[in-house]
């Protein structure tokens, strides 16, 4: 259990890369499960936009708004009082004028109080990412598998497999550094190709599908409980099985009320003896 309130900054972040403490970052959408995860003693909370087809069931990240992350952002930072909370920039939020993503960047953190934003994409962004730091938005990279150009890239597929992918991926993370990042997240990437990337930079490197040689990991919190999560990506190690658990209490209640054994009488309320003879007239039993 994480000790403590005090709030997790970018300095601390970069800190534990320098010390070689491994970085924990996890995604949460709403204030239960930011709470959990924050109790837990996660360092970083991201919202991701992977609740388009996490929490919201569509079937790629592409639909979801601006509105959509304002709404589930302002959900998980009134839960998280210490991680330090990430919100994504969703599909072509930023992908238009340096002025209109520095605007949904900082609506992000005006309304939503969020702490960072990440964005997906290489040195393409570095102008945008440049603006943002000078405006005071920290920024998150994010290259590798990106999901928002799932169609461009052909299917959720490893990146960086060749010598040629590899090192540009390895171009992309200088460049984004060079624009003043301070942390990238590397997606679906060989295990090797992350541990050169992460030596070559002085920011810390956050994996998730990427191997144990970057400086720390992020999972989505409904794969890692099992959480009405019907696909297990190769990279996710599930600690439990919570949706299950909740299938068998519901079913159960649905069973309790069709026999009428819910509500028993320890749930129910109960008027006065002077009421209920009001209401139904003299001999009416009250027990």
């Amino acid at each position: 259990m994480a000790n403590g309130t005090k709030q997790i900054t970018t300095s601390d972040i970069r800190k534990k890369k320098e010390a070689g403490i491994p970085i924990t970052m996890m995604t949460a959408y709403d204030f239960p499960s930011a709470k959990l995860v924050e109790e837990a003693g996660v360092d970083m909370i991201l919202v991701g936009d992977s609740l388009g087809m996490v929490v919201l069931g569509y079937d790629s990240t592409i639909p979801v708004t601006m509105e959509d992350m304002v709404h589930h952002t302002k959900a998980v930072t009134r839960a998280a009082k210490r991680a330090f909370v990430v919100a994504d920039l969703p599909f072509l939020s930023y992908h238009g004028t340096v002025e209109e993503g520095v605007k949904n960047a900082g609506r992000l953190m005006q309304e939503g109080l969020a702490k960072a934003v990440k964005m997906e994409g290489g040195q393409e962004l570095a102008p945008l990412v440049t603006r943002c730091v000078q405006a005071g938005i920290p920024v998150v990279g994010h290259i590798g598998l990106t999901p928002q150009s799932v169609h461009q890239l052909g299917g959720y597929k490893v990146q960086g497999r060749d010598l040629e992918q590899a090192q540009r991926l390895l171009e992309d993370a200088l460049a984004l550094q060079a624009a003043g990042i301070f942390a990238i997240v590397l997606e679906c990437v060989p295990e090797e190709v992350t541990g050169m990337i992460a030596k070559k930079l002085d920011i810390p490197v956050i994996g998730i599908g990427a191997g144990v040689t970057c400086d720390g990991q992020v999972l989505v919190f409904h794969d890692v409980v099992g959480y009405a999560s019907s696909i297990t990506p190769k990279f996710v190690k599930r600690y439990a099985d919570i949706g299950e658990t909740i299938r068998e209490a519901v079913a159960g209640y649905v069973q309790d009320v069709e026999k009428r054994s819910f509500p028993a009488p320890e749930h129910v309320f109960r008027a006065s003896e002077e009421t209920i003879k009001q209401l139904y007239g003299e001999g009416v039993a009250t027990k």
